[in-house]
């Protein structure tokens, strides 16, 4: 008798990989979970509808259809599950230390969000350096350039960068065109290879001496509200956030406060602490360009995204590998090993 095919579930929808994700049926069998809610799947985890089910394909969108994979759902997953491929850079809605008890294996899609994330980053830069808010809303409303406010120049001024994963270099590859001297911050100094010229400090450093402080880092227990009120009081004054990564890295309430001080000149940010909701004290400033998360929202990117998650699902069921694991997990002794394709 013929070892069963192993199986895989799909949670929420796919936008352009629908095919890819068919003719997995050639090794796989293929369950879906694309429509529903919490309590349907966790009864499907209960019941036995999802016994044998080997790894999954899940995203930031599918959120709104299982809820976050906190210690609940995790909990009750059956034996089984042994990877979660999941599709998108950030993963706070995942539980890794429920996962690592579990020794389920997680994987995200660092790389390519990298350049359309990056992209947004400098043009957020440049909208609140330019202050332009005011004035595209101005011509909108046929006041011309309506209260208009000298904007700054981004060359000679410093970058700072917290968080020098792929998305922060490829953030300062972009920002050195501009003329910026780049710095940085991390848990760990960069490789000098990957530094191209950039410079690392302390977080203090970083905070004293960033006339654009951009954020590109993750979200999670340590991190939450790491810029709140006694941060944005080390900064120069004038200073220019970004935001790119997680909204609540920082706390709004406090950095709508440095905005009316005149301690943060502008601020560019694609991600807010309690989205859909935003502060209303960000909604109403001039000195804030705002965007509703719009980082990889770019037809190339989605797909691309889309495929890595499909590639670490079949390295992960036919290898025992993951491409991109994410870095709490690099080096358990029980973690797969990662792919180089």
């Amino acid at each position: 008798m013929s070892e069963s095919r192993p199986t895989v579930l799909l949670i929420g929808d796919l936008a352009h990989t629908n095919k890819e994700w068919e003719d997995l049926c050639s090794k796989y069998t293929l369950l879906e979970f694309r429509k529903g809610t919490r309590g349907q799947f966790l009864e499907n985890c209960r019941n036995g509808t999802y016994a044998g089910v080997h790894g999954c394909y899940r995203s930031n969108n599918s959120n709104s259809v299982t809820g976050p994979f906190n210690q609940e759902l995790v909990a009750a997953l059956p034996e089984s599950w042994k990877f979660i491929a999941h599709n998108g850079a950030g993963y706070d809605n995942i539980d890794v230390d429920a996962c690592s008890a579990r020794k389920i294996a997680v994987s995200s899609t660092p790389v390519a969000v990298d350049n359309s994330t990056a992209d947004v980053g400098i043009l957020l830069m440049l909208g609140a350096l330019r202050q332009i808010h005011e004035q595209v809303v101005a011509l909108r409303e046929g006041r011309w350039k309506g209260n208009l406010r000298l904007g700054r120049d981004p060359k000679g001024k410093t970058l700072g960068i917290l968080g020098m994963g792929g998305i922060g270099r490829a953030m300062a590859h972009r920002a050195r065109s501009f003329g910026m001297e780049i710095i940085y911050h991390n848990r760990r100094r960069l490789d000098p290879s990957l530094e191209k010229g950039a410079k690392y400090v302390s977080f203090d450093e970083l905070l004293a001496q960033s006339d654009v402080l951009s954020l590109n880092l993750a979200l999670n227990a340590k991190t939450r509200h790491i810029i709140s009120a006694p941060e944005l009081a080390k900064t120069k004054k004038g200073v220019v956030i970004v935001n790119t990564a997680r909204g609540a890295l920082i706390k709004e309430a406090d950095l709508v406060a440095a905005i009316e001080s005149g301690q943060v000149a502008g601020v560019g940010l694609d991600v807010f602490e309690n989205e859909p909701q935003i502060h209303p004290g960000l909604v109403k400033s001039d000195r804030a360009f705002l965007l509703p998360h719009l980082g990889t929202s770019t037809y190339e990117t989605q797909r691309d995204m889309e495929l890595l998650v499909l590639e670490n699902l079949q390295a992960a069921v036919d290898h025992g590998k993951m491409l991109t694991l994410v870095n709490e997990q690099k080096g358990l002794d029980w973690a797969p090993k990662e792919s180089d394709s």
